[in-house]
């Protein structure tokens, strides 16, 4: 029965009592399941019988609990792990491996007695399936059945020479003293770990806490139990795994139009249960984890002297850390249109890290203020990278941004994107860019445009008014229509013409009656550019930008649009020079220091002419 709280893995849990016929079938069958990937090609040569017959047989497995994990249902077996119960307690590998008197000598020593311990053992899973965290989630399904069925101990063997006995530890087992020997079959070292239910499961805590009550779902009658032989490899060798359907809690490894990160906090144990149940859905490509080297820039950002003593340094981390282990502290973030979980400090500790060296030039305060405001950005060619240098100087705390237009290999001279970006809307990768930055963001996209019907919504409504507005658009009538909207609403307005350097500020916010485009097109309105042919409107473009002061190159190109020229020439450097004068004044704007309107131009090619050097 397929889990309801982590979808991600289908586990079906059943016992086998001796001298049924179903029982019989699927003991054989789930016998030879853990003997296949025990074998694991060869390495545990003592699973195969000389005929090649995967062998695992055990009087253990008669009334203990067996649980089996797939990643669909009815598909191939990928993982396995038992619980015996104290009812088999004669039988448990344990005894075996420690004799009968220190057996009892180690409960006594724990303080618990044979009829409440339970053995966990067997644990067995696919590599490909142990990459995407089925070990994890089957260790903890074992761990909640026992406490769910009343353990106040666990008890196993495990071997070493792969950290499986490392790994138990994180669910809070520890090694039992003088327990630790070569086991020829195994061909590993062998140690006996012993876990007290009482206690926490340490780092997976919160992930069998909510499995716990969840133990009825998984139960299975015996005879209901399938295994799809055609799929399961004869030679130990995996065989192709199924793909794994999106989720209601994951989307698609590469979701076309996906832009928003999800953020878990493993502190919390819905966060923890569906954070395992990602790893568990085979759309996880990588994990990066650079929490520790994080937190000891946390520590010496707050105290730069910290770095003369790397010991001082490791003893502020611990005190940040204050008992927390490190998977649990900070936030996980998934993003699911590269297949990445990235591991980061929480959400203001990361913002104040990553802001840390604008300091001096943007001071804590100030980076507070500008976090708060929200950023409007039509146009997302040009506008791309304001959108990408705002979220990297942290220039507002939210966003919304407008473009119809998707992507094509032409606009890859100008545009932070790659070929796989090709056909993507322009909104969601430069959103996704963002997200990068900081996955705190609010982003809002409009990938239709800014049309009439989301005029009232992208600049007053959705999550928020904007503060200000980034115009970057092409079609004189939004242009002139944003404006309209902006003076309204005393927004003010930053334009870069991609040309010269020119940067066109119009502060409606302390200038409410001021002439649009600072009066260049007189009268005119937004509705007398609704119908513009393409001459028309490369005129009106023309006239906005400034027909007289464009630059030789601009204005050799005119007459070539259409002819031998397929649209405005534009390069990187010019649209990486206008996400800095944008963001410049933007930053000016919304922390109330001076910045005018008026049209100012950073003419990279005047200002560093021959003439215009400093040096003698």
């Amino acid at each position: 029965m397929r889990s309801e709280c982590v979808p991600a893995w289908d586990v079906s849990a059943f016992r086998i009592e001796q001298g049924t016929a179903a029982g019989g079938t699927l003991l054989e069958r789930t016998r030879r399941l853990r003997a296949r990937i025990l074998y694991d090609r060869g390495r545990r040569p003592g699973f195969r019988t000389a005929d090649g017959v995967y062998a695992d047989e055990q009087d253990l497995d008669f009334g203990a609990w067996h649980f089996i994990a797939r990643r669909e249902p009815h598909g191939r077996p990928v993982g396995y792990v038992r619980l015996a119960t104290p009812e088999t307690g004669r039988l448990f590998q344990t005894r075996a491996y420690l004799g009968a008197d220190r057996y009892e000598e180690v409960l006594r020593a724990y303080g618990v007695g044979a009829t409440e311990t339970f053995e966990h053992s067997r644990l067995v899973v696919e590599h490909h399936a142990r990459k995407l965290g089925l070990g994890i989630y089957l260790n903890a399904v074992a761990i909640a059945a026992a406490r769910h069925l009343g353990a106040k101990a666990m008890i196993g063997t495990s071997g070493t020479a792969d950290g499986q006995n490392l790994f138990h530890e994180r669910f809070g087992f520890r090694p039992v003293p003088e327990t630790r020997r070569h086991v020829e079959r195994y061909t590993e070292d062998v140690v006996v770990l012993l876990y007290r239910a009482a206690g926490p499961a340490g780092e997976y805590n919160a992930l069998v806490e909510g499995l716990e009550d969840q133990f009825p779902a998984f139960v299975t009658p015996a005879e209901r139990i399938g295994f799809d032989e055609d799929r399961m490899a004869d030679d130990g060798h995996e065989a192709a795994a199924p793909a794994v359907p999106a989720t209601a809690t994951t989307s698609p490894a590469h979701g076309v139009d996906r832009w928003q990160p999800a953020l878990f906090d493993l502190g919390r144990t819905q966060d923890a249960l569906d954070f395992e149940a990602l790893l568990g859905s085979g759309q996880v490509r990588e994990v990066h984890d650079t929490i520790e080297d994080q937190l000891r820039e946390l520590v010496t950002s707050r105290d730069p002297e910290l770095r003369r003593s790397p010991a001082a340094v490791e003893q502020a981390v611990r005190e940040q850390l204050a008992g927390r282990g490190l998977r649990e502290y900070g936030t996980w973030v998934w993003y699911p249109w590269s297949g990445r979980v990235v591991h980061l400090l929480p959400k203001e500790e990361f913002r104040l890290v990553r802001t840390d060296r604008n300091r001096g030039k943007i001071e804590r305060p100030q980076q507070r203020e500008l976090l708060r405001r929200r950023v409007g950005i039509i146009g997302l060619s040009v506008g791309s990278s304001a959108a990408v240098t705002f979220a990297m100087e942290g220039i507002a705390g939210a966003f919304k941004l407008a473009d119809f237009d998707h992507l094509s290999l032409s606009n890859l001279n100008r545009l932070r994107a790659g070929v796989h970006h090709l056909g993507l809307n322009k909104c969601v990768i430069a959103a996704r860019h963002m997200a990068e930055i900081d996955p705190w963001l609010d982003i809002e996209i409009y990938p239709g445009g800014l049309t009439e019907e989301v005029m009232e919504e992208f600049f007053s409504a959705g999550n928020g008014p904007i503060d200000l507005l980034v115009e970057e658009c092409d079609t004189p009538y939004v242009k002139l229509a944003a404006r309209e909207r902006a003076r309204a609403l005393r927004i003010p307005v930053v334009m870069d013409a991609n040309d010269r350097g020119l940067l066109d500020v119009e502060r409606f916010d302390l200038e409410p009656h001021r002439p649009l485009l600072h009066g260049i097109l007189g009268e005119t309105t937004s509705r007398d550019l609704a119908d513009l042919t393409p001459a028309q409107t490369v005129d009106t473009i023309l006239a906005m930008v400034g027909r007289d002061t464009i630059s030789r190159d601009m204005a050799a190109s005119i007459p070539r649009l259409g002819t031998t020229l397929s649209s405005w020439p534009q390069l990187a450097s010019g649209v990486a020079l206008g996400g800095a004068l944008t963001a410049e004044a933007a930053r000016r704007i919304l922390l109330g220091l001076p910045r005018p309107s008026g049209r100012f131009y950073t003419d990279l090619e005047t200002l560093t002419r021959a003439e215009k050097s400093t040096l003698a």
